[in-house]
């Protein structure tokens, strides 16, 4: 079997005896990386701390991985300006939320004989939305409907992160607000109790030393 070393180092083809005696002098595991090579490939290791090393980097990139997801915004040809702008809302914010949005365009009756109608209504949220997603499906038709795929210009991970940041900066404008209301409340109190003092000592000053308290 070809032997290698922790390090990396190719050591060479020896008898399981020697690899196995290499592996206890080091206090290494003797691991099977490559079986189905001839001969077979052999490393020395320390197996325990390569599996959980494995592990970490496996629950890493589970971590790092974000799932698209695909949302839906259904359309009519002849749609009327404030449904537009109320659907054209919704299509930005999932794509800021870095998810893909499928829109599906439904014709009825006579509509389904002017494609174009369709097609222009597409072409004109594509152009919409541009500054925040892309055209990933081009129109097609499908039965009844035409279908339209809009891709995020930016990752989910780094939407999220966007939105994470925006949320730290809301709360620190919070916290500053109630800080300056909390001092303007503060300083009020210690002004009037300035004032309070002001008085009574103008009232002290006016009282007549003769009369007797």
């Amino acid at each position: 079997m070809r032997l290698v070393a922790a390090d990396g180092e190719q050591i060479g083809i020896v008898r399981i005896e020697e690899a196995l005696r290499q592996a206890a002098e080091a206090d290494l595991d003797l691991v099977e990386i490559a079986p189905t090579s001839r001969p077979p490939v052999v490393k020395l290791m320390d197996y325990g701390k390569w599996k959980y090393e494995n592990a970490q980097k496996a629950r890493e990139n589970r971590r790092n991985q974000t799932s698209t997801v695909i949302k839906e915004m259904k359309l009519r040809p002849k749609i009327d300006d404030h449904d537009y702008e109320t659907k054209k809302g919704h299509v930005v914010r999932f794509l800021r939320g870095g998810d893909k949005v499928k829109i599906t365009i439904m014709f009825r009756g006579r509509e389904q004989s002017r494609p174009e109608l369709g097609l222009n209504l597409l072409q004109r949220l594509a152009d919409d939305v541009a500054a925040d997603g892309v055209v990933e499906s081009a129109p097609r038709q499908d039965g009844r409907n035409m279908i339209m795929v809009l891709g995020p210009t930016r990752k989910k991970a780094e939407a999220k992160i966007e939105v994470e940041a925006a949320k730290q900066r809301k709360a620190a404008e919070r916290a500053a607000d109630r800080e300056a209301e909390l001092k303007e409340h503060a300083d009020s109190r210690a002004a009037a109790a300035t004032e309070e003092r002001h008085k009574r000592r103008g009232r002290a000053d006016n009282l007549d030393p003769d009369i007797d308290l």
